[in-house]
């Protein structure tokens, strides 16, 4: 294994303390416990709070900032933040107007944030995303896994706060979206986490993994690597079966948002690649795309690969994505 470390228990804190300076304009940084929060909270707009194990930069302390987050709570790679950790970060900030959380669909993450959420003394709600079509259960959920739709419900929903919503108008959209949200990935490699020292699963030179889970959990399936526009057409189809499970009519007049996500160890050149054969499939469906990205915004540590998430907006979620944000990874309109 070869990487950019000083001690493997350090690698979290050594890698939040560099990307608070790089963007002290927007965030801060708290050592004990570790939190991560804007420079300036405005305790009377919901407070959303976000989190998970680290390792998928720039989710979700990337996120944080006007028109996004308000905080969010790191845990080891791979691994859940703790109670504690969402606890003092809400004490800190002393939020007026309810706090709304912003879950993963995973076990340690829906286990931890629930505690936390019972033992403040703030009204709050959760929202938990769900997007990954790949999946229904496995060892890692509850359910199907949140994966890169998150980012879309953050933004959105992340509007929507930053212009007054109250807290009960905020978990209604947050839910709508991840309802809207659909995604599934593809691995090329596994990724390395850095106190392992070794690739998280094994996979042959001429196999890609099918569905695969931004923790590196297994797929749908493993199969021999093919032409890209055939790997496309099958995550297209994935989505689109997805959607018709959800009796949502991808042919709406608003359109979509399409991401087109990289695990980090992918070349933005293929990532554009993979974008332009979505772009011919849906307009074989009618489908239009009316709001794109493209780029590393759900990573996986060093894994190839990369996911594609299509969001259903209607005016109000189109609205919100289209409305001003200013993050270290996510900023437009200011």
């Amino acid at each position: 294994m070869k990487k950019f470390i000083n001690k493997t228990d350090d690698f979290i804190i050594d890698s939040l303390k560099g990307f608070a300076k790089a963007h002290d304009d927007i965030v801060a940084l708290n050592l004990d416990p570790i939190f991560v929060t804007r420079k300036e909270i405005n305790p009377n707009k919901v407070l959303l709070v976000s989190g998970g194990g680290s390792g998928h930069e720039p989710l979700h302390t990337g996120y944080i900032g006007k028109g996004m987050l308000d905080v969010a709570c790191p845990g080891h790679v791979f691994t859940s933040p703790t109670p504690d950790q969402m606890i003092a970060a809400v004490e800190k900030c002393q939020p007026k107007s309810g706090i709304l959380f912003i879950v993963k669909n995973y076990s340690g993450d829906v286990m931890n944030f629930e505690m936390a959420s019972e033992m403040i003394e703030f009204e709050n709600q959760t929202v938990l995303t769900n997007d990954d079509a790949a999946v229904i259960n496995s060892s890692y959920t509850t359910g199907r896994r949140g994966v890169a739709g998150t980012l879309i419900v953050e933004k959105v929903v992340g509007s929507l706060a930053e212009e007054g919503g109250d807290l009960s108008s905020c978990k209604q959209l947050g839910d709508r979206v991840n309802h809207h949200c659909s995604s599934i990935g593809v691995a090329l490699s596994s990724c390395t986490i850095p106190a392992a020292g070794k690739p998280t699963f094994d996979i042959g030179v001429d196999e890609i993994e099918f569905g695969v889970g931004i923790h590196g959990e297994p797929g749908r399936k493993r199969e021999k690597i093919k032409m890209a526009n055939h790997i496309v057409e099958d995550m297209v189809s994935a989505i689109l079966k997805d959607f018709d499970e959800k009796s949502l009519d991808l042919k709406d007049p608003n359109g979509i948002i399409l991401l087109v996500n990289g695990f980090s160890g992918t070349p933005l050149s293929e990532l554009y690649l993979i974008y332009q054969a979505v772009t011919e499939k849906l307009k074989e469906k009618q489908i239009q795309i009316s709001r794109s990205l493209v780029g590393n915004y759900t990573t996986a540590l060093d894994m190839a690969g990369a996911s594609i998430t299509m969001c259903l907006l209607d005016d109000e979620i189109k609205k919100h994505w289209d409305s001003s944000v200013l993050t270290s990874n996510l900023r437009w309109g200011y």
